[in-house]
């Protein structure tokens, strides 16, 4: 009988041990788990490297998500498990403000950016970029590439400037609306339109395009990457990411990039 006690005894503790062993593991499995990032395209190239030295310092890992910011934002929307978003423009911040799907006390500008003209890199075109200089001309029978200019923010800063300068009715017919700004920088470097409509950091990211001349910031809205919280957001590692994606060693990669660093270290 006694000894039908302790093995009963011993099989309770060995099972409560187990469940404890089980918790401290899944506590560890999602303190481990990799913060998921909602990046816009165009921050690629300075987010790789970043994350990767984020890693190196502090073993910690991110995942990046990279796409246009609108169907990042459309993303999030539909419940995707992202804990850090980074737009490239407020308009889609905004978005997921209004429907509280982020948390707008994290909400903070990280970023600004130039709008340039693309060419491949070794076409003869020249250019001045000013009202109504002759983009049309420049293109002949060929596609002037940049992002979807109805939702995707270079398209939309795009075509905000060629309207300023009063040459978007001559050229809204040759428009190759690519689906994100990086899918628009390829269509120039392959060769398969003759210009595009870009970011600064995007061209100088590749070097198959030049950059013909760039747009004076008045024409078009300012270019600023907010980025926040995602509201409902469990990673305890994302808030971590999101200030050192504000502190020195990001600021650095950023600017090399050639980033305007908004976002004070904090």
């Amino acid at each position: 009988m006694g000894s039908g006690i302790h093995i009963r005894r011993r099989t309770i503790l060995a099972g409560i041990g187990a469940l404890a062993g089980w918790f401290v593991f899944k506590s560890a499995s999602a303190q481990d788990k990799p913060v998921l990032v909602f990046a816009a395209a165009s921050l690629k190239t300075a987010l790789d490297q970043i994350a990767g030295k984020w890693r190196q310092e502090t073993v910690k890992q991110a995942t990046i998500s990279y796409a246009a910011s609108s169907t990042l934002a459309k993303q999030i929307e539909n419940a995707a498990p992202a804990d850090l978003f980074i737009s490239a423009d407020e308009d889609w911040m905004d978005y997921l403000q209004q429907r509280k799907l982020i948390d707008s006390a994290t909400r903070i500008d990280l970023l600004g950016n130039k709008l340039v003209l693309v060419a491949p890199k070794d076409s003869p075109v020249t250019t001045t970029i000013a009202p109504g200089f002759p983009l049309g001309k420049l293109l002949g029978d060929g596609k002037l590439a940049m992002a979807d200019p109805n939702s995707v923010p270079a398209g939309k800063y795009g075509k905000a400037a060629l309207t300023k300068l009063g040459v978007w009715p001559s050229v809204a017919g040759q428009v190759a609306a690519a689906e994100n700004v990086r899918a628009a920088l390829l269509l120039v470097a392959r060769g398969e339109a003759p210009l595009g409509i870009v970011y600064q950091t995007d061209a100088a990211a590749e070097p198959g395009v030049k950059v013909v001349a760039a747009f004076p910031p008045e024409t078009h809205p300012p270019i600023v990457y907010p980025m926040a919280l995602v509201a409902g957001g469990k990673n305890p590692d994302a808030p971590t990411l999101a200030a050192y994606l504000r502190g020195d060693a990001a600021r650095a990669l950023f600017e090399a990039q050639g980033f305007t660093v908004l976002a004070k270290p904090g």
